[in-house]
């Protein structure tokens, strides 16, 4: 049988402007492929489960663990809200 479910964790987080300060907090790096190849990302992160994609604009999440990964806005914006 189908079930529902939500989440009962919350997360801090804040979205990624491209400062170098963010970069250095969330371990984010600048792709040097991305300036030969407008294709590439400009930016990468190491997570939980390999490497990923940051995009200015993206929020970078802590987890319960202290893990980080990046959320796209659009998808932030439909799975979380504000919560003080």
């Amino acid at each position: 049988m189908l079930h529902t479910y939500r989440k009962t964790a919350t997360i801090q987080a804040e979205q990624f402007d491209g400062s170098i300060d963010m970069m250095r907090e969330y371990g984010i790096v600048a792709n040097p492929d991305a300036l030969h190849d407008p294709e590439a990302p400009l930016y990468t992160m190491n997570t939980k489960e390999g490497e990923m994609i940051v995009y200015k604009g993206d929020w970078i999440a802590t987890g319960i663990d202290g893990e980080h990964w990046a959320i796209a806005p659009e998808i932030f914006e439909k799975t979380y809200e504000r919560y003080d």
